[in-house]
């Protein structure tokens, strides 16, 4: 979470030698993905989810250009009921780009999604906020834009996300507007626009029009989040955004949301299926709009209390999952959204959210993912965005990244040993002091002191030294340049939106 010269650390505790950061950028991950299951295994829930596309089927509500694309593409339409032959869905998903850029405002910042790259991004639609100081309560815009400023100012996210909080102080109905104007001019990274709607959805592609210009019929420089009404059934809110990002050649991320025992077989293999057969039919009716479009197959899982029916994160049953589906999205050959990331189900960053977020997290990077939402910030089972979980969780997100890029082993400290001898320490050897600043991982928020230096400075705890990062960061954003005259027509487009309806507040 450090903004300027990414080799600097600013605001460090005092006493403390600065350690070199590491630039992460386009993050290659260099530790191979967990394979959890055998390509028997695999070949059972293909042939299971094929059964449900074949014999229970997806309902597709409110959007007949859908309908008609399936049924022109051999699917069996029945009103609103879609059921497809075995291999047909998968069929269709094979024109789905295996490898693609989302083209950043900055170059530098642009990502790309395939293989072993590896993108962290935050927490996306939660109506709350909370901090140390002020408590919970619902969040604003400004709220929003303090979140896109946090994410800009990090080494460790590379995507600026989306509706990172919910601004519950501008009209539903406009809010968009603002949100995509904000990724747009307080970010230079890769976002996503609104997806609540087809001419929302437009107005994000239209935005974003103004900024990158004609770039946009070659290159995908946002990405839209497409969330099944699971079980199996599609809006057509969802499915009429889904088509105006196919239409404009913009990432479409799909993302079926499957909790074991509501949504879905309490079974985790049926979770697995499940999601699988969702997943390909909204990539598939992406494919049907323009062959080519870039897609992301996204999952958002986890298990639920089977006696209070509150939802659970971080679970051994929702983990293995999220490996299970990152090898089917392999199969398939698109990229892959995870169904994890930093997410708990605790009120408060305290021990329990850290335990939590931390096993999500785990199982989600040895996946093999290419994308991970919820990366910081997430609590309460997402309804709240936590401004110290954010800063906790983004000392997680760079030791997560320094792990992926594996060990180097070109190399090996001979002199240091011809300096010391045997029974002698390495501290004052050349070695030592020319790799003291980036040997190790450095946190910005963890105290690893004696208790008496700890003692000495008052006793903060994790969250307390957290509260003074993240103002801190925020202290030092500089927004980045953009041309004035794209300001301007930004500014101009959204007045014109605005202008025409009344405010909605519901």
């Amino acid at each position: 979470m450090a903004g300027g010269e990414p080799h600097k650390r600013r605001g460090g505790r005092a006493g403390h030698v600065a350690p070199k950061r590491t630039a992460f950028g386009k993050i290659r991950r260099k530790i191979p993905p967990y394979q959890l299951l055998d390509s028997s295994a695999l070949d059972a829930i293909e042939i299971q989810a094929d059964w449900i596309l074949e014999r229970i089927g997806m309902e597709f509500h409110g959007d007949d250009v859908a309908l008609e694309l399936f049924r022109a593409a051999g699917a069996d339409v029945d009103g609103v009921s879609v059921k497809f032959e075995p291999g047909l869905v998968r069929s269709l998903c094979a024109t789905a780009p295996r490898q693609f850029d989302l083209v950043a405002r900055d170059p530098v910042n642009t990502i790309t999604l395939c293989g072993d790259y590896l993108v962290l991004m935050p927490g996306y639609g939660s109506p709350f906020v909370t901090d140390l100081d002020r408590g919970r309560r619902y969040a604003t815009l400004d709220d929003f834009h303090k979140f896109i400023k946090l994410t800009q100012m990090s080494p460790y996210l590379q995507h600026s996300g989306g509706t990172v909080v919910e601004p519950t102080d501008v009209p539903v109905n406009k809010r968009h507007l603002d949100m995509v104007y904000a990724h747009l001019t307080l970010s230079n990274k890769p976002f996503m626009g609104a997806v609540t709607g087809a001419v929302h959805a437009q107005d994000s592609i239209d935005m974003a029009r103004l900024v990158f210009g004609d770039m946009m019929d070659n290159c995908a420089v946002m990405q839209g989040n497409i969330n099944v009404n699971s079980p199996l059934v599609f809006d057509g809110v969802m499915t009429g955004a889904l088509r105006a990002y196919a239409k404009a050649g913009q990432c479409v991320c799909i993302s079926p949301a499957i909790f074991g025992g509501a949504m879905g077989p309490v079974t985790q293999v049926d979770v697995i299926a499940q999601t699988h057969a969702e997943a390909m039919v909204g990539i598939a009716l992406t494919q049907l709009v323009r062959r080519g479009c870039p897609v992301v197959y996204g999952s958002f899982h986890s298990t639920m209390s089977l006696k209070s029916g509150a939802l659970t994160f971080g679970s051994a049953e929702a983990s293995l999952p999220t490996m299970a589906l990152a090898q089917m999205a392999r199969r398939l050959g698109v990229p892959v959204r995870s169904g994890g990331g930093q997410i708990t189900s605790s009120n408060c960053a305290d021990g329990q959210a850290m335990a939590e977020s931390n096993s999500a997290m785990w199982s989600t990077i040895m996946s093999g993912t290419h994308q991970v939402w919820h990366a910081a910030g997430w609590l309460e089972g997402g309804l709240v965005m936590s401004y110290e979980k954010f800063a906790m969780d983004l000392d997680q997100c760079g030791a997560m990244l320094r792990m992926v890029q594996g060990i180097e082993t070109s190399e090996f400290a001979k002199d240091a040993y011809r300096e010391t001898g045997p029974g002698q320490n390495f501290l004052a050897t050349t070695h030592t002091l020319e790799h003291f600043r980036d040997a190790n991982f450095q946190p910005d928020i963890a105290e690893c002191g004696p208790y008496e230096t700890w003692a000495e400075a008052g006793e903060q705890t994790l969250d307390q030294r957290a509260n003074t990062r993240w103002k801190s960061v925020l202290g030092r954003y500089q927004r980045p340049e953009i041309d004035a005259s794209v300001d301007t027509a930004l500014l101009d487009f959204m007045a014109q939106r605005r202008a025409r309806e009344e405010d909605m507040w519901y």
